[in-house]
């Protein structure tokens, strides 16, 4: 499998390699996957947009389903059956409903090959369906799926020094059928990751002339394990009709609920609405001194 898709930590590849075994009948064992070599793969404009299950997967399908189709071409008039009358199952080439009268897929491609001269290689590519915006309305459909996500979180704030500790977390996100469900956990983990520093400890700062003055990760700070909260994953599996066997992305949407549920966990907690981020010991213990003071302004005798 050839694929101009970048391999990020995500698992993306495994994924794919998973498509394609799926739609070929055949083992991810025999799926050699080679990702971004400029000078064998298809150009990709890059693992971007929490697309690449959804786009390249859907490319890779209709790949497979190209390659699939040269297969049983050949495997019918070996069977003496129609084409349409072949399925692709446990590495073999059967005829439905008669699981018994098969061929290998090995065969079948030797044959393809070696005495037809008809290798089964596909290739295809997939622009997802949209429509334009509307200049006069402003009505379209931009994106041809979206996906869902909520997240709850559970903080403890000290009111005497403004430090927040992310307790627990707790992540709904429909990503249509998940492929790999242990991959789409890690992904939703890792978001949430992200996004503890993203609410709490990630800034970048620069002095007066805009040079950054923490380019470094003693002085830029992130959250390590010991700064993770307990995590609560729940996979929404909502079939997409235009995905591959009903997969949509799920990487971008694990991070963005996970800040906005911090902030509100923490005006839940000490009544105090953090307005920028990140959400800082100081950022917040000077927002419930702020607080206070108010109170006690408005409980102060009038004179």
């Amino acid at each position: 499998m050839l694929t101009g898709t970048v391999e990020t930590g995500q698992g993306s590849l495994t994924v794919l390699g998973q498509i394609a075994a799926e739609e070929l009948g055949i083992s991810t064992d025999d799926v050699h996957v080679v990702s971004a070599d400029t000078d064998t793969t298809p150009m990709d404009t890059g693992a971007i947009a929490s697309r690449t299950t959804y786009v390249t997967g859907n490319a890779i399908k209709l790949a497979a389903e190209k390659a699939k189709e040269i297969l049983f071409e050949v495997a019918a008039p070996m069977l003496n059956v129609k084409p349409s009358q072949l399925e692709a199952v446990d590495r073999k080439v059967q005829v439905k409903g008669f699981p018994q009268r098969n061929l290998p897929i090995s065969e079948v491609a030797l044959q393809a090959q070696f005495v037809q001269g008809q290798p089964p290689i596909g290739s295809a590519s997939f622009n997802p369906p949209t429509v334009d915006m509307d200049p006069e309305t402003g009505q379209g459909k931009p994106f041809s799926t979206y996906v869902y996500a909520t997240q709850i979180a559970e903080v403890e704030v000290d009111d005497e020094t403004g430090q927040v500790d992310v307790l627990y977390m707790s992540a709904a996100h429909d990503c249509g059928t998940a492929i790999n469900p242990m991959l789409v956990e890690g992904q939703i983990q890792g978001g949430i990751s992200m996004g503890v520093g993203f609410a709490l400890q990630e800034e970048m700062l620069f002095d007066e002339k805009g040079v950054q003055i923490n380019p470094n990760l003693t002085n830029y700070i992130m959250p390590t394990s010991l700064d993770m909260p307990e995590i609560d994953v729940d996979i929404v599996e909502n079939f997409d009709p235009t995905g591959p066997f009903g997969a949509k992305g799920v990487g971008e949407p694990t991070a963005v609920p996970t800040a906005a549920a911090i902030c509100n966990a923490i005006y839940d907690a000490v009544g105090v609405r953090v307005t920028s981020l990140p959400a800082t010991a100081e950022k917040v213990l000077k927002l419930i001194k702020e607080k206070r003071a108010n109170e006690n302004k408005q409980l102060a005798p009038a004179e």
